[in-house]
This record gives structure tokens, C-alpha cells and sequence, in this order.
């Protein structure tokens, strides 16, 4: 939209960019971040045991990209163990529970194939490298240790994050692993309501059960269980201008227009900018834009059609 390229090259935003923190980061642009990046500095995580370093990239789609080889830890012991699983995208700092994964079609995937010691920092040691102090939009995504991530970040940085996207899990898949009832019932107590849940499923039949099926049909005929979830909260108000300014766009990008529209209406309220009637325009403009058509509409085209190929 382009009220959002108007807001975040207004001056308020020329000096405190959007700062969006992904742990877990999958080497691309988040999707939900498309539209910000250019004007925004990622802070990214991606753990390997190479020598320690911060890397500044440039033509990566944002303002700034600071890429840190690190696991994130909430301790600054400087290293941890890390479980190496089948699945690379099972490892974690966390040990499976095969006694619990047991069930599940997919527990071979959760087996360690060796555990290894890799390089560590926290949150606060990656900001004060950056010499930053506050975040915007805190993703992560660490297969079992989001809520303690988050419940590690000092109370002036917490307290001003508008947007935390989590994965937490809700079947048993690691010990001691934050699940997803814990990570609301965290959430309740704050400033934050929940924006989205999209519930991801897996089939709880044992690979052997699912053998004597046969593969290709397992999947077919027994029905998915919820095993993990990505949810998306948004704060319930900023704090001041640019809160508000930022917090209208994160609510754009979730498609709460609703939403949006109250922050509009705070912002006329609160302060003397004409930004926030603009935001208010555009977010009407995109509400009528995504109206389906009504039937009259439908069937007066479909007319139209038929009547242009008989005078044809």
C-alpha cells in the first residue's frame, strides 16, 4: 500500500528505523516483511561454529542487515549443546522426547544423529553489539524455547515491541519445551492481543502402523492433529506517534484493517498530523478495494458479455 511507503519516509522514521529481529531466520526476507524491508534494519540468527562475526549485508531488500553465526541463548555462557535431528529442521538446543513422539508419524524425524557444541549470545549482548535499544517486530522460531526468549528480553525492550510472532508446539516433541498454552497464558498478562493463529497438523499413527497402510495413503486417510502453531500478536496501542504510526502498519500487513482504523482514530485524537487522517483514507480505500463484488454487479457484466457477442 502506499500509505506505507508515505509513513516510513515521513521524519519521524528517519532516524528510529522499524527494527525487526528474526531467530530462526530461513535466509530470506520474511514475507510479512516485504513491504517494510527497504526501510528497515533486520537483525538475523543463524547458528553455525565459524569464527564469531557480524555481518552487514547490503543488497539484501532492507535498510540494514546484520546477520549474527550465533545460537540464542538466555544465558552468556558463550556456548551450547546443540541436537543434531534427522530432519535439520527439527535440531535444537532442546532433546527430543521419543517416548512422546512415539505415537506420531513423523517422530523419525526428531532423531539425533549427534549432539554438538556450538557458539552462543543472548538478545541483549546482539543489541548491544548493534548499539541499539529498542525492537518492533520480534519474530523467532527455535523449535521449543520461544516463550523463554521472550521472557528473557529486559522490560524496555519488551514493553516496546509491537508485533511477537512465535512457533510454539503443542504436542510433546521436546523436553522442558514451551508449549503453546504457556506462551498465551504469558501473553494474557500484557499489552498484546492475538492477531492470527494458523494451526499446522501431523498424523498421530506410528511410522509402522502407517507402513502396514502404505505410504502414499496414509495421509489420505488419517486426519490431521494439531501438533504446533505460528500465532502473531499485536500490542493494543503505541505509545506515542510513532508507536502509533508503526503499529497501523503492522496492522495493515496483518490485514486488520479494523484495527488499523482504530489507530487512525487515536492518532487524529492525540495529535495534530494529518498522516493519521491519510492512513485513515487509505485503509477505507483498501477495505472497499477487497469488497466482493455484489451479485447485481456480476450479473450486469455477465449481460453486458452476452449482449456484445449477439451484436457481434
Amino acid at each position: 500500500m502506499k500509505i506505507i511507503k508515505t509513513i516510513l519516509e515521513s521524519e519521524i522514521f528517519s532516524n528510529q528505523p522499524p527494527v525487526l529481529f528474526d531467530i530462526g531466520a530461513s535466509g530470506e526476507i520474511n514475507q510479512k516483511w516485504k513491504s517494510i524491508a527497504p526501510y528497515s534494519i533486520c537483525v538475523a540468527f543463524d547458528a553455525d561454529d565459524r569464527e564469531f562475526k557480524i555481518t552487514e549485508q547490503t543488497g539484501s531488500g532492507y535498510k540494514k542487515l546484520y546477520s549474527f553465526n550465533r545460537i540464542v541463548t538466555i544465558d552468556n555462557s558463550g556456548n551450547a549443546p546443540f541436537h543434531l535431528t534427522s530432519s535439520p529442521f527439527c535440531s535444537s538446543l532442546l532433546e527430543p522426547d521419543p517416548e512422546k513422539l512415539k505415537p506420531w508419524i513423523f517422530n523419525k524425524l526428531f532423531q539425533v544423529e549427534k549432539t554438538i557444541i556450538l557458539p552462543s549470545m543472548t538478545i541483549a549482548q546482539a543489541l548491544d553489539q548493534l548499539k541499539l535499544n529498542y525492537v518492533d517486530w520480534f519474530k523467532t522460531d527455535t523449535q521449543g524455547t520461544d516463550l523463554r526468549l521472550f521472557r528473557n528480553l529486559s522490560s524496555n525492550i519488551s514493553d516496546n515491541i509491537l508485533a511477537a510472532e512465535f512457533e510454539p508446539g503443542i504436542i510433546d516433541a521436546y523436553k522442558d519445551e514451551d508449549k503453546l498454552f504457556r506462551l498465551m497464558e504469558e501473553m494474557q498478562g500484557k499489552q498484546f492481543w492475538l492477531s492470527s493463529m494458523d494451526v499446522k497438523g501431523v498424523q498421530r499413527i506410528s511410522p509402522e502402523y502407517a507402513d502396514q497402510i502404505g505410504g502414499k495413503f496414509t495421509k489420505r486417510i488419517i486426519r490431521k492433529s494439531p501438533g504446533w502453531a505460528e500465532v502473531t500478536y499485536l500490542r493494543s496501542t503505541g505509545r506515542d506517534k510513532r508507536q502509533l504510526l508503526l503499529l497501523t502498519i503492522f496492522a495493515l500487513i496483518e490485514a486488520q484493517y479494523g484495527f488499523a482504523l482504530e489507530l487512525a482514530d487515536q492518532g487524529i485524537q492525540r495529535y495534530k498530523d494529518d498522516l493519521f487522517s491519510e492512513c485513515k483514507k487509505a485503509i477505507w480505500s483498501k477495505i472497499n478495494s477487497e469488497k466482493p463484488k455484489t451479485p447485481l454487479v456480476i450479473l450486469k457484466r455477465q449481460f453486458n458479455k452476452l449482449f456484445s457477442k449477439i451484436n457481434d
